[in-house]
């Protein structure tokens, strides 16, 4: 049974950062791509930050370009997101995502696992 399991998430102040780790096991993602994606409250799910399984091709969401970034560790079969200079509209559940392919997405329906979310929430 392969599970993602997300951490890092919490309370920080505007400006603050926070590192989102994503955990895998049940399958190697070294070959695959990893992703995040975050879902507001009342609003839809949304692509994040993407990274494909050679580590040399990740894209982001126009609002956090500059701000986040996005890496993996294939020995550790995880893959992290580094969130700086948080803002407000930042505040989100932010989800792990892995793909059974070599390349990301950016559409939730072409997801093949889901980690089970971890609440980020950024005060003004």
């Amino acid at each position: 049974q392969v599970r993602l399991v997300e951490s890092g998430g919490g309370l920080v102040q505007v400006g603050g950062s926070l590192r989102l780790s994503c955990a895998a096991s049940g399958r190697t993602f070294s070959k695959n791509a990893m992703g995040w994606f975050r879902q507001a409250p009342g609003k839809e799910r949304e692509f994040v930050a993407g990274i494909s399984w050679s580590d040399d091709n990740s894209g982001y969401v126009d609002s956090v370009k500059g701000r986040f970034t996005i890496s993996r560790d294939n020995t550790k079969n995880a893959v992290y997101l580094q969130m700086n200079s948080l803002k407000p509209e930042d505040t989100a559940v932010y989800y792990c995502a892995g793909w059974a392919g070599r390349f990301y997405f950016r559409f939730t329906d072409s997801i093949d696992y889901w980690g089970q979310g971890t609440q980020v929430t950024v005060s003004s």
